[in-house]
């Protein structure tokens, strides 16, 4: 019996054991990391990245934003998923330590000061002089480009205004008008000067209202006076050309009256001789 008594009393002095065991193990674990504030000399407080270390815990340890721990630290992505194991983060600037530290209060973080920026979006405005060859103040995909005129592009208000050449791109499938770059948004007039032996088919002036991140397009028609088709279908100055369909019903019309001439004439002969014979017979 008290053999048997002694073996109890020794399985549950183990299980004691065992079980004082576990929970020490699991109060203490083998790494733990914690929140310091002491400065480096030159005033830095820094915490290194520890493994499975998340924004979220870093925060808690220092008490600090998520904005304020990614001002500091450019190298944090946006989603705060590419901390290393062993990275070196800046927690605070507290300034360069003095040469004697006192003892004291952790230092409180002041609240961070956002500088707001400007938005400085810009647009392209892309002008096109093409040779409308037709006359017809449509852009036909055949109508070339035409070089030696001037484009001019002004902001209402004055805050912008440039002037380019029009050219001819050598490559075909290229955008052959002319593009201003890093346009600010607003209200523009556009003006167009054509060579001086174009006549214009279009109006030569557009106003438009582009915003910021467009990309805006405006055609105007030129016509060489060699074409010789109809004047300007857009209230622009008219040419000295002529045009080979009015010419044609012009003939046709000249023409008609001649025949109508010939016509009048046959029959004014037989009259005047049948007038004569009445007069003789009397």
């Amino acid at each position: 019996m008290k053999i048997r008594f002694v073996a109890v009393l020794s399985l549950f002095l183990i299980a004691l054991l065992c079980f004082g065991l576990s929970l020490r193990a699991q109060a203490a674990p083998a790494q733990q990391q914690f929140a310091t504030n002491t400065a480096l000399p030159d005033g830095r407080i820094l915490y290194t990245v520890q493994a499975g270390d998340t924004c979220g815990r870093i925060q808690l340890l220092y008490g600090i934003s998520l904005q304020q721990l990614r001002e500091l630290n450019e190298n944090i992505n946006s989603d705060c998923t590419n901390l290393i194991p062993g990275q070196n983060l800046l927690i605070a600037l507290s300034g360069p330590a003095g040469p004697s530290a006192t003892p004291g209060p952790s230092p409180t973080l002041p609240p961070p000061t956002t500088t707001p920026t400007p938005f400085a979006g810009t647009t392209e405005i892309c002008v096109l002089l093409y040779d409308d060859l037709n006359g017809n103040a449509l852009r036909e995909a055949t109508e070339p480009a035409v070089a030696g005129g001037a484009i001019s592009v002004a902001e209402t208000s004055g805050k912008y205004s440039k002037t380019l050449q029009t050219a001819i791109n050598p490559d075909p499938n290229a955008y052959q008008g002319v593009c201003f770059t890093d346009v600010p948004e607003g209200n523009y007039n556009i003006g167009v000067a054509i060579p001086d032996n174009y006549n214009p088919t279009t109006n030569l002036t557009y106003t438009l209202d582009v915003k910021a991140g467009d990309r805006a397009e405006v055609s105007f028609g030129a016509q060489s006076r060699d074409t010789g088709v109809a004047a300007p279908s857009g209230g622009g100055p008219s040419g000295g050309g002529t045009s080979p369909i009015l010419g044609f019903f012009g003939a046709i019309l000249l023409l008609g009256g001649i025949g109508l001439g010939w016509y009048a004439l046959r029959l004014r002969g037989p009259q005047s001789k049948l007038k004569r014979s009445g007069l003789a017979k009397r």
